[in-house]
This record gives structure tokens, sequence and C-alpha cells, in this order.
């Protein structure tokens, strides 16, 4: 039924040289392989993490700087596209809520073209944006922030360990950090998901793994969609 994917996780050997890249564990089992089609048809591996339950795919696959950026640039994603402000709305609408009026965030990841700070400014936030090849300036991560946004970008993480940790650093206390991006629950039905198809796409989260998060920074979290994690630091 699953193909490439291991016939029982049970009975998968631990991999002890691959090492997860957000909780740093060896405990990284092999989890299947998948072909996918980018310029050309080719097999990506993917492996789960038996502590943060982190699933990633090893640095050997991902894409070069070029062909991601090209990926990117097909997102026809802008402020005028009324669906993506609702899609963006699933993760604004609970945020706003625990806010204070005139608070000062930061959108990271906000991509090609930035849509949810320009809504939050509307409604009256300061927000500054990064994204590592669209908006890169490095100057706006030496401040802290009210509240962090990262929508449809933590599946893009090469190194997730290093990438909350810098919100844990940059985010003031009290403050909220807001990460959209699809989950996760049953490792066997990763094979068929479709969030696994874009080879941009290198870090799949589950609830399992956000609740690690939390607590390894000691941040409180509240699930408010399926693909919408709210955490709160002390």
């Amino acid at each position: 039924m699953f193909n490439h994917l291991a016939t029982s996780l049970r009975e998968i050997k631990f991999m002890n040289n691959l090492s997860c890249p957000l909780c740093s564990s060896n405990q990284t089992n092999f989890l299947c392989s998948k072909y996918i089609t980018w310029k050309f048809k080719h097999e990506r591996e993917f492996f789960l993490c038996e502590i943060c339950n982190l699933i990633f795919v090893p640095k050997k696959f991902h894409l070069s700087e070029k062909d991601q950026i090209n990926r990117y640039l097909q997102h026809n994603n802008t402020p005028e596209d009324l669906n993506y402000r609702k899609f963006l709305s699933k993760l604004l609408t609970p945020l706003v809520q625990n806010i204070n009026p005139k608070s000062h965030g930061l959108d990271y990841g906000s991509g090609p073209g930035p849509t949810l700070s320009i809504m939050l400014e509307e409604i009256g936030f300061n927000v500054a944006i990064y994204d590592i090849y669209f908006s890169p300036n490095t100057l706006v991560l030496n401040k802290q922030y009210d509240f962090i946004t990262c929508t449809e970008t933590a599946e893009h993480f090469s190194t997730p360990k290093e990438e909350f940790e810098n919100f844990q650093k940059i985010l003031k206390p009290k403050g909220y950090i807001g990460i959209m991006t699809s989950m996760i629950e049953d490792p066997e039905s990763f094979l068929d998901w479709y969030y696994n198809r874009d080879p941009t796409h290198i870090s799949f989260y589950s609830k399992k793994t956000m609740s690690w998060i939390a607590k390894n920074f000691n941040w409180t979290i509240k699930f408010s969609d399926s693909t919408v994690t709210l955490f709160k630091k002390s």
C-alpha cells in the first residue's frame, strides 16, 4: 500500500548518522522515498524524528538557491488577490485578537509579494518584513518585536532549530508567534500527502512537533486552525 514506505514504523532501524534539524536528536528513521517532478523527475527521501516528530528531507536533496527562487517566483500571491487575503486571514484573525493595537511586528518569510504585512498595517499595526531571498535586510533581525508572523514559510526551513532559536531571541516577553503551515498527524499517510510534492518543502510538522517546540522554549501554545499555531513567549 505504501510502496516505498517502510512496512512498519516499529521495524525501521535508527539512522544514527542523520541528526534531526530541529531537536538535534540522532533518533531519526527513514520514513519513505518519493519521486517528484521539478524540471526533471527525481527521488527524495524523508526521515522521521522519534523525539520531536519532525519529518524532514536530508540536505543532499535540497534545491539550489537559484532553483528555490525560481520556484517561489511561480507563486502568484499579491495583496490584490482577495482569495489570498482570505487565506492569510486564518492566521491574522486569531493573532490580532491577542495582541495590543499599535504593536510592532515582523513578517518573517514575506516572499516576493508581501501581503500579510500590508493587511496588518491596514488595521493599524507597524510591521517590518524579512525574507532571505526577496527582502534580505538583516538589520530587522537585530530588533525585538511584539509579534512575529511566519506564513507558509516554516516548511522551507533547512535549519528549523536555528530559526526558532532566533524567534526566541527577537521576540519580546509576552510576545506572540503565528505559524501557518500544513500539518500531518499520521506518518503512515505521508506518502500520499499533497504537501510533500513541492520540492521546496523540506520540513514537515505535526501538532506533536509544535508541542515539542513550545515545551523546548517554554512557550504556551494554541492551535486555532488545522494549519495555524500561536505561540506565546513567557
